[in-house]
């Protein structure tokens, strides 16, 4: 998010989600399911393995 200048804010509206739950995501004190982080990545552009990687391609 914060590479292509995206808030929190801006990804719970896009999600539907409360933005303390995006939070909690972005800190690592709770997971998204799979099916929420392949829609992230959708939103984000970005391969889903970058965000479980924590942004390490390889």
């Amino acid at each position: 998010m914060i590479e292509q200048g995206k808030t929190r804010k801006w990804l719970a509206g896009q999600l539907g989600k409360n933005e303390a739950t995006i939070s909690r995501w972005c800190s690592n004190t709770s997971q998204p399911s799979l099916e929420m982080l392949m829609k992230i990545a959708a939103i984000l552009n970005v391969d889903a393995r970058r965000l479980i990687n924590n942004g390490i391609e390889e």
